[in-house]
């Protein structure tokens, strides 16, 4: 196993016959169980409590509530009383990029409060069902989230994590996914670990792709934009064999749900219904300037949130995808990454995380733990995590990714475009056909024979 998760291979190196090679970092497929993993977390970080839980609510609201009257107060002292600008658009300008920085500012506590409706989703806000339903459906509505239908579906993406065909979201695009105009697999000129690709098929693949940094940065947009809602709309970013229409508001989609859930469904399309309502009362009593400003803006950096922190948890070049054949629940819980959310070097970058994990509870910093078993609250969920990460170490496996940046957004956009077609375990592979690890499997077990039995998340 790679002795870090951050090690990158080695850039390609031409040679004379038209290939180009670069040497992949072996991955070795683990064999740990569930028993491995949670017996090394302490029991009390199991607890869970609904006044511990609400606190955190609690604060949330009362953060935002700050911004609000904060913001509000400072917005007539932009006016000719108080300063002098030089031109009347001026102030429309200053008011504009006063609005703005409240919506980015309060879009961390409101992504808070989404972390929090998300564990009442697992159970994990409390001991008791109904709590932890009637909390989650008024949070997660109160967001324009469809509580349950969104919590069955999430259910299957934490039995399926990194399942090529059973996960649920974020789900690598194969090569046949694509339209024609990207090359067939062709192993005469290129290898199916992505080690060794021959210069026309980068070519090719480059132009199908139409990769440039212009492209990658216009995608990471569109997605941290658009990607919440297109999801629980059209599956972006789903299961490629659902049918066409699948959605998290029709109660009878079978690819996501069961006869028995239609009612359960239907609750949280009535969630959205009553959402929606609110909305357009707010608008009719106040005006379109009000509701944009002081919550749908703020709506928007939660969905962007959500977006950033689960894409960059599950997608990476080193991270492995596995087939059903390779496929078992520890293995799939650690095809996850934690990492710092706004984090980076620096004293800048040191403060900028702090507030990201303070504020989004350490969604993104604790994720493999959350995991391994998802219903341990977030507060205790940072020792939950450094337990399971000393216990993987052992290993060798080490899921401490970069900083969770814009940066590395665009990154990844680049360098993970497609898996392969064949093979039990895969890696993404970049717009030129490289990957950048190998999958290996321990001495004396393969992919049929791993002599761990597949769980799922209702045991945890």
């Amino acid at each position: 196993m790679s002795s870090t998760l951050r090690k990158r291979a080695n850039g390609s190196s031409p040679s004379s016959d038209g290939f180009d090679t670069v040497e992949l970092e072996q991955f070795v497929v683990p064999n740990l169980t569930v028993k491995d993993l949670l017996s090394v977390i302490p029991s009390h970080c199991f607890e869970r409590s609904a006044l511990h839980s609400s606190l955190y609510i609690l604060m949330d609201l009362i953060v935002i509530a700050a911004l609000v009257v904060g913001f509000r107060a400072a917005d007539p002292y932009i006016s000719p009383k108080y300063v002098s600008l030089p031109h009347p658009a001026l102030y429309r300008l200053a008011r504009f990029c006063l609005w703005t920085l409240y919506g980015f500012m309060t879009g961390l506590p409101a992504t808070g409060l989404w972390v929090v409706a998300h564990e009442c989703g697992h159970q994990a806000f409390s001991p008791s069902k109904t709590i932890n339903n009637s909390v989650g459906w008024v949070l997660h509505s109160a967001l324009g989230v469809p509580y349950h239908s969104w919590r069955i579906s999430h259910a299957k993406h934490h039995a399926h994590t990194g399942h090529l065909t059973e996960d649920q979201v974020f789900v690598p695009k194969t090569r046949s996914n694509y339209p024609a105009a990207l090359p067939a697999f062709d192993s005469k000129r290129e290898d199916v670990n992505g080690s060794r690709v021959h210069t026309s098929v980068q070519n090719e693949l480059r132009e199908a792709f139409g990769d440039s940094p212009i492209s990658a940065v216009a995608w990471s947009v569109a997605q941290l934009l658009l990607g919440w809602p297109l999801y629980l709309i059209l599956n972006s970013s789903g299961q490629k064999w659902y049918p066409v229409g699948t959605n998290h508001f029709n109660p009878l989609a079978r690819s996501l749900y069961k006869p028995a859930e239609m009612s359960q469904v239907l609750v949280s399309d009535l969630g959205i219904v009553l959402w929606l309502c609110a909305l357009y009362t707010w608008v009719q009593n106040y005006g379109w300037n009000h509701m944009l400003g002081y919550y749908f803006v703020p709506y928007l950096w939660v969905n962007h949130w959500l977006v950033m922190i689960t894409f960059l948890q599950h997608t990476d070049p080193l991270l492995p995808h596995y087939r059903p054949a390779a496929f078992t629940f520890p293995r799939g819980a650690l095809t996850t990454m934690d990492r710092n959310l706004m984090g980076g070097p620096g004293v800048v970058g040191s403060i900028m995380g702090w507030f990201g994990q303070t504020l989004t509870h350490g969604i993104s910093e604790t994720h493999v733990a959350h995991h391994i078993s998802s219903k341990i609250p977030h507060y205790n969920a940072w020792e939950a995590s450094a337990a399971i990460k000393k216990r993987i170490a052992q290993d060798g496996i080490y899921l401490d990714g970069p900083g969770g940046t814009w940066g590395e957004v665009v990154r990844i956009m680049r360098e993970c475009k497609f898996v392969e077609d064949e093979g039990d375990v895969v890696f993404y592979k970049n717009a030129r056909g490289f990957a950048k690890r190998v999958a290996v499997f321990q001495e004396g077990t393969s992919a049929s024979d791993s002599g761990i039995d597949v769980d799922d998340d209702k045991k945890l």
